[in-house]
């Protein structure tokens, strides 16, 4: 067989399937923190549907659920470490252009 050929054939690798992030029991609601804090990132933001692999329905529930936990103050809108750089770092330009 031609090398040409070859690229063309699909290796047979096998892979392990990953579990899916929410189970079937899991109840996707703002109270359950230990399930949202899973597709937050570190900055505060909500991560991708690509990243979560999560589906269409489920990625729109858990969206929803964190800002309804935003709103209730449960979760922080940004992360205040992140924050608190940026304010530094920002006030210290302000005085030393004056």
């Amino acid at each position: 067989m031609d090398k040409s050929k070859r690229s063309f054939l699909k290796s047979k690798r096998s892979f392990r399937r990953r579990l899916p992030p929410i189970q079937s029991g899991d109840r996707i609601d703002y109270r359950n923190m230990s399930l949202i804090s899973r597709f937050i990132s570190e900055q505060g933001k909500i991560l991708s549907r690509r990243v979560n692999r999560l589906t269409l329905k489920q990625q729109r529930l858990i969206t929803v659920a964190i800002k309804q936990a935003r709103i209730l103050s449960l979760l922080p809108f940004l992360n205040n470490e992140k924050q608190t750089e940026s304010t530094a770092r920002t006030t210290g330009l302000r005085n030393r252009n004056k």
